[in-house]
């Protein structure tokens, strides 16, 4: 007997990726000008447009990074479903291709936790007095460090899974048909950021930041619908 039902797995990918999504928006989907922050426009050239954040409640941030957190197995969840469609390949290159998938995801969380973390530095560079604020910007620095050094193995595992991914679908051994070579993570984000140019700018606003997640709600529709039994 299956632990969790097969079709469930893929759904509940679909879910974790919306609730990322959403956990994205709280945290990225905001908007403020420097004219109105005089004490950050010292600093705009560090904050490269995360000065919006101070606008951003500490709740709001809060539930903004724990919830993409939370998530986070339920995608994992997903790769799983995607492994059993990979079944009839080499079964180190799906374990390749899923393992990359999954790594880059669970650095992923970090990263998206962190940003709660960049928030409330901006709001605290934002409150503080003049005298204090070098300390907050010296923090900032070092944040950005580490988000750059994270950000930069979990784009690239994304890369190599999504065409790996590609590869062995196109191959036509996988339970996946043919034409899901052309879906992966990386081809969904390209065509969010392509496609979104012709939505309402509400629409654009409120989903600021949450493409790379809408990019796996496509990825994962699209593999649960295939592999549907």
């Amino acid at each position: 007997m299956e632990l969790i039902p097969f079709n469930l797995l893929g759904i509940l990918a679909f879910v974790g990726a919306m609730v990322y999504a959403v956990g994205d928006a709280l945290l990225l989907a905001s908007k403020a000008s420097l004219g109105n922050y005089p004490k950050l426009k010292p600093f705009a050239k560090l904050l490269s447009d995360t000065e919006k954040m101070v606008v951003l409640s500490p709740i709001r941030l809060m539930w903004g990074a724990l919830i993409g957190v939370f998530a986070t197995p339920f995608v994992l969840l997903g790769f799983w479903h995607v492994y059993q469609g990979l079944s009839g390949v080499n079964a180190w290159a799906a374990l390749a291709t899923v393992g990359l998938f999954g790594t880059a995801s669970v650095i992923g969380a970090f990263v998206h936790g962190s940003f709660y973390y960049m928030g409330e530095y901006v709001r605290a560079l934002n409150e503080v007095r003049e005298d204090s604020q070098d300390v907050i910007a010296r923090m900032i620095e070092r944040h950005k460090k580490v988000l750059i050094v994270t950000y930069a193995p979990l784009l690239v595992f994304n890369i190599i899974a999504s065409v790996l991914f590609s590869v062995l679908t196109a191959s036509g051994k996988t339970a996946f048909p043919v034409w899901m070579a052309g879906v992966t993570p990386l081809t969904m984000t390209i065509v969010w950021m392509i496609g979104k140019r012709i939505l309402p700018q509400f629409v654009r606003d409120w989903t600021e930041g949450a493409g790379f997640n809408i990019a796996y709600m496509a990825f994962f529709a699209c593999t649960t619908i295939t592999l549907w039994k």
